[in-house]
């Protein structure tokens, strides 16, 4: 029997500072039982995010593996995601963003959990990167407690499916959170939570961790409004203010850094955007 292949798709947006590293990380990846191929899809960049991919090809086919850059002048992850889905062949497929870090087993770790042809979803355990920012470290030690980063697969940053799992959807829809809208096409008994780690980075400081929790926000809600079958699926409740407190009780900063970016969406400080913007 011939090896699985395992496509991993990478979209990317003006990521010149973070793709080189993630893809050093994939391509020491752990050999083992499958073959695999790389798709960036490098969307509206304006940076040399196209060029410093390029620069991983020779080492990537030198390994084994196919490797192809994607350029496309239309903005956004959605699309990209489309995109790369065209030039993709794999049995498995896994969405990375190109600023995780995967675990050298993490990649064999999903072709083992996602072979076959009954439709399975599997991610890795994720890890927060230390920030660079004190009121970030604090916020992410709240946050990493959470029951949604503790219980189930989360797949933020990274998610994996079979072909028997794609194909509950057509094409991805222009919406805020591709991952949740995965996850919540598969049941719970459906995925799979590997061992292997990857390191997922925070933005940096009190504004730009209000946006970006209000986008989340927004994504959960934009699923919840318009593909309101998918909740059947959610097994993960969100924790209650007496649970957020007692994370707090051993975390007193982390905790005040936690409702203050909580009471900050809440207060309408950010207004809802579409657009995504990281800050670093």
């Amino acid at each position: 029997m011939s090896k699985p292949l395992v496509s991993v798709i990478i979209p990317a947006h003006d990521e010149a500072s973070y793709i080189g590293n993630c893809l050093r990380a994939l391509l020491a990846s752990t050999p083992g039982t499958y073959r695999a191929e790389v798709v960036v899809v490098a969307n509206a960049c304006t940076d040399s995010t196209v060029m410093v991919a390029q620069g991983f090809a020779e080492a990537a086919r030198a390994q084994g593996w196919a490797f192809a850059v994607i350029e496309t002048e239309a903005p956004g992850k959605l699309n990209a995601l489309n995109l790369g889905e065209t030039k993709a062949k794999g049995d498995v497929l896994v969405y990375l963003d190109a600023d995780v870090i995967v675990s050298r087993p993490l990649l064999g770790q999903l072709a083992e959990a996602l072979k076959g042809q009954v439709p399975r979803y599997a991610s890795g355990r994720p890890e927060v990167a230390q920030a660079q920012s004190g009121f970030t470290r604090a916020y992410a030690r709240i946050w990493q407690r959470l029951p949604f980063v503790t219980q189930g697969v989360p797949g933020f940053g990274v998610f994996a499916m079979n072909m028997a799992g794609r194909a509950r959807w057509g094409a991805w829809p222009e919406i805020i959170s591709d991952d949740t809208f995965a996850r919540l096409h598969f049941a719970p008994e459906e995925r799979e939570l590997v061992s292997a780690r990857y390191s997922w980075p925070m933005v940096e400081g009190f504004i730009n961790l209000v946006k970006v929790r209000k986008r989340q926000d927004d994504g959960v809600d934009e699923i919840a409004a318009c593909y309101p079958e998918l909740l059947k699926n959610d097994e993960i409740k969100p924790p209650n203010t007496l649970e957020v407190l007692r994370f707090g009780f051993s975390d007193p900063l982390g905790l005040v850094s936690y409702l203050m970016v909580k009471l900050a969406v809440k207060s309408g400080l950010v207004e809802s955007t579409s657009a995504w913007a990281r800050g670093r």
